[in-house]
């Protein structure tokens, strides 16, 4: 029945899913590997597709495997991602892409009467100079940063498309945002991945070389908040479960770290004693980023994974696939 009163920020629709089949769509990926991995212990059936199997660029395709598989729940992590040079070198791409991803899932869970679907966003959504810790109030604020605007614009049409559908048609589809995720499966390229993979590969090159200092970007001043993949799976699979309403909710860890101090952590961690220099002709990018996560915590979940303790096991993948 279409809901066309205001929306309430939340409501108990709980929901087990022991028994459910349960689609992931983006299951090779960092964030949807670990929910694979976090459903093993749910007693649920996880549906997979892969990208050739499943094109979820095209509205007729992902219309046909919803109505085939029949998945009570979806996890919708699939998305085009990366670094800031593809970015701004494929705009178009990243823009056009993730919207029709967005919007296709979002349809067919609608058209074929899924029973819950979680949309997962990304902090890239918030404004640029967002108060810190950022509130989910903060969305829709200020300008965002240009250098992921086009994935962070597409990401914040895929809350809305959740909230439209709730509100229009009583849809149970909710978001998650999460912040900057790590772990198993994830991106080591120096070209393109996030700062904590690129200091791991840094510090274990380094360290195979016998070279006496590794560099990073900036003064080490700017602070980040880090979440592991599998503390991510299991809010994800937490919000399924207990979680109903309108609003989007952060994913983090509650904590943040000067880069610099990151830095030492990892070094420490992959066993490289060289001098850690900064170079400062490289820009810092915004001064702190950390997401507020007192609604996720008031809701009952908390992250297990420590950061000494994520660095480790990801470094174990780390050398482990290379």
């Amino acid at each position: 029945m279409p809901d066309n009163t205001e929306p309430q920020s939340s409501e108990a629709r709980p929901m087990l899913l022991t028994g459910k089949r349960v689609w992931v769509a983006g299951h090779r990926g960092m964030v949807g590997s670990a929910i694979v991995r976090r459903l093993a212990s749910e007693d649920c059936e996880v549906i997979t597709a892969t990208r050739a199997e499943v094109d979820l660029k095209d509205p007729a395709v992902v219309l046909a495997f919803v109505g085939e598989k029949k998945p009570d729940a979806i996890f919708m992590a699939a998305a085009k991602v990366g670094g800031i040079l593809a970015n701004d070198t494929y705009p178009a791409d990243f823009l056009y892409e993730n919207l029709m991803i967005a919007a296709n899932v979002t349809e067919a869970a609608f058209r074929h009467e899924v029973g819950k679907m979680l949309f997962l966003g990304s902090s890239c959504i918030y404004p640029r100079m967002a108060p810190q810790p950022i509130p989910e109030d903060a969305l829709l604020t200020g300008p965002l940063e240009p250098t992921n605007e086009w994935y962070a614009i597409a990401k914040i049409a895929g809350i809305k498309l959740a909230q439209a559908y709730r509100k229009q048609h009583g849809c149970d589809f909710i978001s998650a945002m999460p912040t900057n995720l790590y772990g198993p499966g994830d991106n080591f390229d120096l070209n393109s991945s996030h700062v904590l993979p690129a200091l791991i590969r840094k510090a274990h090159e380094a360290k195979v070389a016998g070279a006496d200092h590794i560099t990073i970007w900036g003064t080490g001043t700017p602070r980040r908040e880090f979440l592991h993949a599998d503390d991510c799976a299991d809010a994800c699979v937490f919000l399924m479960k207990t979680y109903s309403g309108y609003e989007h909710v952060n994913v983090g860890s509650g904590e943040d770290i000067a880069i610099i101090d990151l830095a030492r952590l990892v070094c420490e961690v992959v066993g490289f004693e060289g001098e850690i220099r900064t170079d400062t002709t490289k820009p810092d990018g915004t001064p702190r980023k950390l997401m507020s996560g007192d609604r996720l915590k008031s809701l009952g979940w908390v992250p297990a994974v420590k950061l000494r303790q994520g660095v480790a096991a990801a470094y174990a993948w780390f050398t482990a696939s290379t």
